[in-house]
């Protein structure tokens, strides 16, 4: 397990040094792909987590990132912002490679990830997310902590800012962890299910969030496991298992065809999911 320092900002606050090379936000006129994936294959011990995936994402979707467990959904983003090396392939955020980017990615990951026995407040999680502006040697100030007091009210625990983080529910943990991303005013960030284990109050508090950064023409990538909730909450979809089964606008990519492609034989819960679109498009 890592300290929610290590797991989420290590990299972030590395590119504030003078060291690291400066962040590029997005320019007017520039391409309209967020992320761009050539050919990334993953292997843990010499077995292929992902095999010669390429993709691209468009500035300003909601992505669901989909597949099976073990299918390299989050590989996939951890590939993205360096936490695994790749055996092959290239990333490129906003046309250029992470290193130069990573002050403009959000990384969100999962809660079982972390060390939530750290010690730190709600509001020191929060604060980690400035490090990427302030680099190592210097302190975060009154705008920080500001900005920071700000994304906890956005997420509506804002009260909690002094409490242990091992003090809290699972649902005010993810909430923390958001705010930590919102502070980092990130043109693209990558969430690792960030639904998992939450309560409905929480759910709903994050697809609010969702759906106010993509308004904002921010770019959310999301893993995501509830196929009944997919419609709902994406409008761009990315089907995965080792490799790329199909990616593109939900309406078109979100189809039992494509479903069995990529879960395979799980027949009952493909056929529960296609009963329940045949019954939406029929308007039953």
């Amino acid at each position: 397990m890592n300290s929610p320092r290590a797991t989420t900002d290590s990299d972030a606050a590395r590119a504030g040094s003078s060291s690291s090379p400066p962040s590029h936000p997005a320019e007017a006129g520039a391409s309209d792909v967020s992320l761009s994936v050539r050919e990334v294959t993953v292997a843990y011990h010499r077995k292929p987590v992902l095999l010669n995936v390429s993709l691209d994402i468009p500035r300003g979707a909601l992505v669901g990132l989909v597949g099976p467990n073990g299918a390299g959904k989050s590989t996939l983003l951890k590939a993205v912002v360096d936490m695994v090396p790749r055996i092959s392939g290239t990333v490129s955020v906003l046309g250029r490679s992470y290193r130069q980017q990573r002050g403009q990615v959000a990384y969100v990951p999962q809660r079982e990830s972390v060390d939530w026995d750290f010690p730190a407040t709600a509001l020191d999680v929060v604060l980690m997310g400035t490090y990427a502006q302030l680099g190592w040697f210097r302190r975060a100030g009154k705008q920080q902590r500001s900005a920071a007091i700000d994304a906890l009210k956005k997420m509506e625990i804002e009260h909690l800012a002094q409490r242990q983080i091992s003090q809290l529910s699972g649902g005010q943990q993810q909430r923390t962890f958001l705010a930590r991303a919102l502070v980092q005013q990130a043109e693209l960030y990558l969430m690792d299910e960030p639904f998992a284990a939450v309560d409905a109050a929480t759910e709903q508090a994050i697809v609010a969030l969702l759906h106010e950064l993509r308004a904002l023409g921010k770019t959310i990538v999301v893993v995501h496991h509830d196929l009944h909730s997919i419609r709902d909450y994406f409008d761009h979809l990315v089907l995965l298992n080792t490799r790329l089964v199909a990616a593109g606008p939900t309406s078109q990519v979100f189809t039992d065809v494509n479903l069995r492609k990529t879960y395979g034989g799980k027949l009952t819960l493909l056929e529960e999911v296609g009963e329940a679109m045949r019954l939406r498009d029929r308007g039953g």
